[in-house]
């Protein structure tokens, strides 16, 4: 290791040490002949004091030994420390102070210390940063996402990326002791057009055809079902070509569930004890359990939304409700047509089959939504597991058999090798962070997120290609016409 503590570590207690710092120069004073820099890293800072060898003598008759002290040495290091500008990387070599009466800075852990500097090495220079890296300084989002790495020097940010690290901790020794296995999904697959349009992927192997970034594991999940994993999670990144809003990336992550032999009491159970246990260890509040349900219709009626905000009802910061019995289907007035409300494997209320072609406005969906503070986190459903009942729904939304099996075939295919009852739901990591952060934002709590218009300023994607790469994929760009 080059350093042998942190520069978020040392207190009174190391008072006499000789200890070796490593980090970033985030402020230097200069007064007079002496040099004062903060030194940081991601577990705090410390100061650090460059003294004259004069007034270092003057000071070793009381509190120091000179054993070993190198005259030349201690210049040397003095004329480096005047190099020094905000955000090299320095390694620092020195003793633990006692800082004087009435320096002492309470809001830092080590703010009773600093460091008699005996050592410098400058390890990177810095250009001088387009912006200060401070919490409580004013910057446009786009020059943020430029330069991302040093937004995640702030405080404020770096915090939000630690909490992600922290919930997904959280979640997986949760899930773990429940007996799920987590198991990836392939990110290179097949465009199943439903809802949003897919980010598509050209096959140089296959010219003319396409592989799709997924929309969400859905498929692969269920297939896992057949395959008697029976309790399965995944920490999952899923795309989405839409147009963006404070809660929507192209790419986003979701905890994606799915479980064998249960019904929907099961997945509620199951996701109340783990936000219970998850806002306990993160946020310290004990929420109450079960949640809050509405039925869909009830909270269309007293709310106009299926996102009802309830924190000022139930009076707790943090307000969840269960929204209940939506509609399996909704009509496209424009395409004169039935679509499915949440996917077409969303198996309709047992009650209501008899309808299910008759009045199939009426029928409801096993399906729920979780919403927290008037935003959905998270929504799932008890699947259809029966082929003749899955024929039916697609009859309605009008989709034929030649169309179902070139859609979903590879699915439909193994529903006919043993598929048990099953079900799940999808959580919306990207969101529940921003909340349990405070944020209004979702990019605030990614680490490299996208503007609203889908661009990366830190990388300029998306780019042009080769015109090479173009050839081999079999593919010709059509140029924008410029306006005149």
């Amino acid at each position: 290791m080059l350093r042998t503590h942190t520069c978020g570590e040392l207190n009174v207690n190391d008072v006499g040490k000789e200890v070796t710092l490593c980090g970033w120069v985030a402020t230097r004073r200069d007064h007079g002949k002496l040099i004062f820099i903060d030194i940081r890293d991601r577990y705090g800072m410390t100061q650090v004091v460059f003294t004259p060898l004069e007034t270092m003598k003057k000071q070793e008759k009381d509190t120091m030994s000179l054993t070993g002290f190198n005259p030349k040495e201690s210049a040397e290091v003095h004329s480096k420390a005047e190099q020094l500008r905000s955000e090299f990387v320095i390694k620092v070599t020195g003793r633990v102070n006692q800082r004087p009466a009435g320096t002492l800075n309470p809001r830092l852990p080590t703010g009773q210390i600093e460091i008699i500097c005996q050592g410098l090495e400058i390890l990177n220079p810095s250009l001088t940063p387009p912006f200060e890296i401070a919490d409580d300084l004013e910057v446009t989002e786009e020059m943020r996402l430029k330069y991302r790495y040093l937004d995640l020097r702030r405080k404020k940010v770096f915090n939000n990326l630690t909490l992600r690290s922290n919930l997904y901790k959280i979640i997986r020794n949760f899930l773990d002791k429940q007996d799920f296995i987590e198991s990836e999904t392939p990110i290179l697959t097949k465009s199943t057009p439903e809802g949003a349009r897919d980010y598509l992927v050209p096959s140089r192997m296959e010219p003319g055809s396409f592989y799709a970034l997924p929309q969400s594991p859905q498929l692969f999940k269920q297939i896992l079902m057949v395959a008697g994993i029976e309790r399965y999670y995944q920490i999952a990144k899923c795309f989405r070509d839409e147009d963006l809003r404070a809660d929507r990336q192209p790419e986003f992550t979701q905890l994606d569930l799915e479980m064998s032999f249960i019904n929907e009491e099961d997945v509620f159970s199951l996701t109340e004890n783990l936000f219970q246990l998850i806002f306990k260890e993160i946020k310290g509040i004990e929420v109450k359990i079960p949640f809050a349900r509405m039925k869909f219709a009830d909270a269309q009626a007293k709310y106009s939304t299926d996102k009802p905000d309830l924190r000022k009802e139930q009076d707790s910061e943090f307000a969840f409700v269960w929204v209940v019995d939506f509609p399996l289907l909704k009509y496209n007035e424009e395409e004169k047509r039935w679509e499915s409300e949440h996917h077409p494997f969303t198996a309709p209320h047992p009650d209501d089959l008899e309808i299910l072609e008759s009045a199939s406005r009426k029928v409801r969906a096993r399906s729920y939504d979780l919403v927290l503070n008037g935003m959905e986190i998270a929504s799932g459903s008890i699947r259809i597991h029966n082929s003749q009942l899955q024929e039916r729904v697609f009859k309605i939304i009008g989709i034929d058999r030649e169309e179902a099996c070139k859609r979903f075939g590879f699915l439909l295919d193994a529903f006919q090798f043993g598929a048990p009852p099953h079900g799940g739901i999808a959580f919306g990591l990207d969101r529940l962070l921003a909340i349990l952060a405070g944020e209004s934002n979702i990019r605030e709590v990614i680490t490299f997120p996208k503007t609203q218009t889908a661009f990366c300023p830190l990388t300029g994607a998306p780019s042009e290609v080769e015109e090479r790469q173009l050839k081999e994929l079999g593919l010709t760009v059509k140029k924008k016409l410029q306006a005149k």
